[in-house]
């Protein structure tokens, strides 16, 4: 265990417990922007009425919607193996902290697990929730490092994992203004499995001991899922239209949409820009900049269909990318053009988009890198070589159709993640933690 960094530790927990005084509000204030379940709220604070399942727990935590798909197939590994061979039942609580992966996971969580929102980072709640699920193993996704919970987790001796690890080159200057904080909550972990050499590096930097690489588990993902109702009528209302699809945006991304659009509307009749907002609550606000730029907006969470003088269809509903994924051949990622890092481009691969992707696809720089290098996505430098690769792409079936057979091969090679990441954890899962040696 690595030194305890008490100068560090007592300031931030000072600090979670003036905020803690305030965190009603603040759930509240969330709450009406629709970023918080207010009828849930009780798990926030590490309460739960239900009762704890007899046999192991495993807790995994991710952050949001991506990192919460991308445990969906490990989780289901997991359970398949232990349930078929162990004579105690085993469980999983997933915990996420928004709505909509909230939404998404009680849908598609398999039997066996069952989702709750993650309690807020003050050490009393983060202990509740402990004390209540009592789990045998942790998986924690990504970069989320949260010191009141580590440190708890390192205390009461919990084996965990830090699963499908990434750590960006600015997180990690970040990190390396508190050395000894950082050194501590990532010895929490016993074992670091990280997405990439770069990944495992930075890590490394921060004082981590056991990292391995075993892949981005993102890339193993399974393809989303479309009703085929909803998937037929999409396809219906587009049909004979020239169509591309603006996927997960931002704020700012959809005024490049409608300026993409109108510039390229004459050279494109029957043109149709499809909207899909990263966070549902923004819709409205998109609609109001489309609107603005004298565009003809159609809304699906309304129930309004796309007419022939339709512009752009915003498609502001939850859990239904894979629909538009395969409505729709030409994607380009948000987040990567008025905003940097990028959103996950994995799914569209893998149901074969042709992919455009802005400059800054900072959070998935591996994965940018060996898409075009397996010529299966163009990558812009700015919104005016958006509207020229858009307008290429749109001209040419024939290029779009190679993107995309490229992005889908280049997806099935991509399978040796989950099998590696299963391997790893097989020491930590085959020892469930015996919660009577729990440290107080």
């Amino acid at each position: 265990m690595a030194r305890l960094p008490y100068l560090e530790l007592a300031l931030y927990r000072g600090l979670t417990r003036a905020l803690a005084v305030a965190a009603p509000f603040w759930l509240a204030g969330r709450t009406v922007s629709g970023k918080e379940d207010w009828s849930r709220r009780r798990e926030r604070y590490g309460l739960d009425s239900a009762e704890r399942p007899a046999g192991s727990v495993v807790w995994c935590h991710a952050a949001s919607v991506g990192e919460s798909l991308t445990l969906l197939p490990l989780l289901t590994a997991i359970l398949d193996d232990k349930n078929a061979c162990s004579a105690s039942p085993w469980h999983v609580v997933v915990t996420t902290g928004t709505v909509t992966s909230a939404a998404l996971m009680s849908e598609r969580l398999p039997p066996g697990a069952v989702h709750r929102f993650n309690p807020l980072d003050h050490r009393p709640w983060v202990a509740r929730f402990l004390d209540h699920w009592r789990p045998d193993v942790i998986l924690w996704t990504e970069s989320e490092l949260w010191p009141n919970t580590l440190s708890e987790i390192a205390a009461r001796r919990i084996p965990a994992a830090l699963i499908n690890a990434r750590l960006s080159d600015k997180a990690l200057r970040g990190w390396r203004r508190w050395p000894g904080l950082a050194n501590f909550l990532l010895s929490a972990f016993q074992l670091i499995l990280a997405q990439s050499p770069d990944d495992a590096r930075r890590f490394e930097d921060l004082g981590a001991t056991d990292v391995r690489v075993t892949g981005n588990l993102k890339l193993a993902a399974e393809a989303l899922p479309a009703d085929p109702k909803a998937l037929t009528a999409v396809t219906e209302m587009i049909a004979g239209r020239p169509a591309w699809l603006a996927a997960s945006i931002h704020p700012g991304e959809d005024a490049i949409a409608a300026q993409l659009h109108r510039m390229l509307k004459a050279n494109h009749p029957g043109l149709l820009t499809i909207v899909v907002p990263r966070h549902p609550p923004k819709a409205p606000e998109m609609i109001a900049t489309l609107a603005k730029a004298g565009l003809r907006v159609a809304c699906r969470s309304h129930g309004e269909r796309v007419a022939p003088d339709t512009d752009v269809y915003v498609a502001d509903t939850v859990g239904e990318l894979g629909v538009f994924y395969r409505a729709c051949d030409l994607v380009f990622m948000g987040k990567s053009l008025a905003v940097g890092g990028g959103q996950n481009p994995a799914e569209a691969a893998l149901l074969g988009c042709a992919l455009v992707l802005g400059p800054d696809m900072s959070n998935f720089r591996d994965m940018t890198q060996a898409l075009r290098k397996a010529d299966a996505a163009v990558q812009v430098a700015s919104a005016a070589d958006l509207t020229q690769t858009i307008d290429r792409l749109l001209r040419d079936s024939v290029a779009r159709r190679r993107l995309g057979d490229n992005a889908r091969a280049f997806m099935a090679a991509q399978g040796r993640a989950l099998a590696e990441t299963l391997t790893a954890l097989a020491p930590l899962l085959a020892h469930p933690y015996n919660s009577s040696l729990r440290i107080p």
